[in-house]
């Protein structure tokens, strides 16, 4: 599903230039439920948002479903993420003067979904996550979890093959942000969605069942795990 060859990022900061990724090569297959993980600096961010065409390799390939990358220009790119990837963040990044009914369905109207599929699918959604029932709250009006509900409910509703979640724990406690996890790995096995985490957080590496480790800006580490649902 997702191919990564001998991708390289720099960044130029005044007359220094700093090298993100120093040739990455990773391969995704359909269904996984994946950890990058590494220190700060290590080049998981950037990894992740080279994925989710948000930015573009220095060098290297990236493809999608057999689709490269580098090669599309920003429509086709924001085509790309708007068709096949869902984006959960450590911040929620939900707009707040929105109900969490109408932050969810707005991704839906930006793939001219209407009327009454739009209402039946963003319901639907929101109630999987464990939202019924606060579908016209703000998001002012939720908890941090519950925030983070809406944004992965945001992130499937489109059914996105592939979900990219950014420290989706940061902001969470530890309760919460296990619930959280539970919940994306459910959702995991019940759609086989792919999950791609960057963390440094042990509890999300221990819910991984594959984890890759950078550090950096080279993969150190790349094995199977066995998921431990974050208990010790």
């Amino acid at each position: 599903m997702i191919k990564v060859d001998d991708v390289r990022k720099e960044y130029h900061a005044g007359q220094t230039v700093v090298h993100a990724l120093k040739g990455v090569s990773l391969e995704v297959q359909a269904g996984e439920f994946l950890s990058i993980a590494g220190p700060s600096g290590s080049g998981k961010t950037t990894l992740l948002n080279l994925i989710g065409c948000l930015d573009k390799a220095t060098s290297g390939q990236i493809s999608i479903d057999g689709q490269s990358v580098g090669d599309k220009d920003k429509r086709e790119l924001a085509y790309l993420r708007r068709e096949k990837l869902g984006f959960v963040f450590q911040t929620f990044n939900l707009i707040p003067v929105l109900s969490a009914f109408e932050n969810v369905s707005f991704a839906l109207s930006l793939l001219g979904v209407d009327g009454q599929e739009l209402g039946e699918r963003t319901n639907a959604i929101l109630r999987e996550v464990g939202l019924g029932g606060m579908e016209r709250r703000l998001p002012g009006q939720l908890s941090g979890g519950q925030q983070q509900r809406v944004a992965i409910a945001r992130a499937l509703v489109k059914g996105p093959s592939i979900v990219l979640a950014d420290e989706p724990t940061a902001n969470l406690d530890s309760g919460t942000g296990q619930e959280i996890l539970e919940l994306m790995a459910e959702l995991n096995r019940r759609h086989g969605t792919t999950f791609i985490f960057s963390t440094h957080d042990r509890m999300v590496m221990d819910f991984a069942r594959r984890l890759v480790l950078l550090h950096d800006g080279l993969i150190t580490e790349d094995r199977a795990v066995r998921a431990t649902g974050g208990k010790a």
